[in-house]
């Protein structure tokens, strides 16, 4: 997954979203690239993170001795260690370190990998390093080190190398906005599923992948203008594949019948590409597929959530954490709100909707009430504003909120006992719209998608614009956001895109 996906397209004066497709890919120049080239450019990306990572091991190696030998950190501070002796070791291990970043593929330059799959990998390597060197003090006793120094090795290892690979892949994304390390890609198809294949691949930073056109194929097709162009016909995909290195060729399946699909499989057998299928089931996928072979037969299936256990326990810890600080911090500050929601109009200080929370559990989401208690009363007597709110739009000048109660909407204040939600795990700090039962049918077959994750406080929608947003931009920005999550995308939006978002209150009423 992308560590850090970038939004849809926002509007700089109104912070909306813009009104063209938001599935679309990005209107910019695809540079031709040769093999030579691209391989030079991967060569060097190769050699660049062998360099990184032989320094992230050398440091962690030498502030394992400093830990163990000069702040005694240890349960046997008797045991004493030359630094020329634990150097020479280190010597001896940092290659046997790198030696198993390269086994778990750390190095291949295909595989896209994203944050938390990269780390993951860098711990496997770290933790099968260390295990042969306590191996080794079973069969060969005259080989004697620090326990405590060998822990040490193990964890800074895994956590220098990470943070590295963290930095660069900032660097990565900043050299494929540019042209560089990006693989030339083919969409075979020219239906509405290949426009949403090549929108969502048209994030370069993420994708790693270059479209440079589509294949129109003898099924039904559609006008594709507006995503790329059409390079040619099945016929034409062998000259095309050579003649641009095509590296990737991904098939809409939808878009061509199943005798023709497999002339294409035996078609580009022999070519160096690789052969990449979609599900022909875009609306109802997460992301989140998993192929077993049953028999002889692999069969496809959907899973339940949209985050892999790492992701959601990550997710999970994030949230609880600065939801319990949150609302410590904050006690007085709700004290007082609650203290002005009571004397500006009688009724509640919390107002209860009913949401909808993962799989679709209903669940109460808190919020300090701002409408008057005879809201009802009070929009029968406006009939536009009734026939906005039915469909589905929020108006700037609603007779059924409260004095106070516009104030707390203009800066999101009125959702701060949402935090109530988030630690109780009904809801994320950051996440996708929190809807209404009546509501679901406005995401059509994606409401499978949505309702793989919890609703957020905060999200794509409200840094894009919030109310101002049409109904359907927030349908997408919600399923951008969703397959596009990573733990960076949630702490980029809850501490540097919603403040300004919230202090500027754009699109809150």
């Amino acid at each position: 997954m992308p560590d850090l996906a970038s939004p849809p397209p926002v509007a700089a004066a109104t912070g909306a979203v813009a009104p063209a497709d938001l599935y679309a890919p990005r209107a910019r120049p695809c540079p031709e690239i040769s093999g030579a080239s691209l391989k030079r450019q991967r060569a060097m990306l190769a050699v660049w993170l062998a360099v990184v990572d032989a320094a992230a091991l050398a440091a962690a190696f030498r502030l394992a001795y400093w830990l163990r030998f000069d702040l005694q950190i240890t349960v046997a501070p008797e045991v004493v260690g030359r630094l020329t002796d634990y150097d020479g070791l280190a010597t001896l291990l940092i290659p046997i370190w790198m030696l198993m970043l390269v086994a778990f593929n750390l190095y291949d330059p295909q595989a896209k990998l994203g944050g938390i799959q990269e780390s993951s990998r860098a711990f496997h390597a770290s933790t099968t390093a260390a295990m042969l060197v306590v191996v080794a003090t079973f069969f060969v006793p005259q080989f004697v080190i620090s326990r405590m120094w060998l822990v040490s090795v193990w964890l800074l290892s895994f956590l220098l190398v990470a943070a590295g690979r963290f930095a660069n892949r900032r660097l990565l994304y900043a050299l494929r906005r540019r042209g560089y390390l990006l693989s030339p890609a083919l969409i075979v198809g020219t239906n509405e599923e290949a426009r949403s294949l090549a929108g969502f691949l048209g994030d370069w930073q993420a994708s790693g992948v270059q479209t440079l056109g589509f294949v129109r194929t003898g099924g039904a097709g559609t006008d594709v203008s507006a995503a790329g162009q059409v390079l040619g016909t099945m016929a034409d995909l062998p000259d095309l594949i050579r003649r641009h290195r095509v590296e990737d060729v991904i098939v809409a399946i939808t878009s061509l019948p199943r005798e023709e699909l497999l002339a294409l499989c035996e078609a580009v057998e022999a070519l160096p590409v690789r052969l990449r299928l979609s599900s022909g089931l875009y609306e109802l996928l997460t992301t989140r597929v998993e192929v077993r072979t049953l028999g002889t037969v692999p069969l496809m299936s959907l899973q339940k959530t949209r985050l892999d256990a790492a992701e959601a326990l990550v997710k999970r810890l994030l949230d609880g954490t600065l939801a319990g600080v949150g609302l410590l911090l904050i006690s007085p500050l709700l004290l007082g709100i609650a203290v002005l929601v009571r004397l500006d109009s009688p009724g509640p200080v919390l107002h209860r909707r009913r949401v909808l929370g993962v799989f679709g559990r209903p669940f109460d989401a808190l919020k300090f009430r701002t409408m008057y208690r005879d809201a009802d009363a009070r929009l029968r007597h406006d009939p536009v504003v009734a026939e906005a709110l039915r469909l589905g739009r929020k108006v700037p000048h609603d007779p059924r909120i409260t004095r106070v109660g516009r104030w707390l909407r203009r800066y999101s204040l009125d959702e701060l006992p949402q935090l109530w939600n988030v630690l109780r795990g009904q809801m994320s700090l950051v996440g996708p719209r929190m809807i209404s039962p009546g509501e679901v049918t406005h995401y059509g077959r994606q409401r499978m998608t949505l309702l793989t994750v919890k609703p957020g406080m905060t999200g794509l929608w409200q840094v894009s614009g919030r109310s101002d947003l049409a109904y359907e931009d927030r349908v997408r920005i919600d399923m951008y956001y969703i397959r596009n999550y990573s733990v960076w995308l949630d702490l980029q939006i809850l501490f540097i895109q919603t403040p300004p978002a919230v202090l500027h209150g754009r699109g809150a009423y």
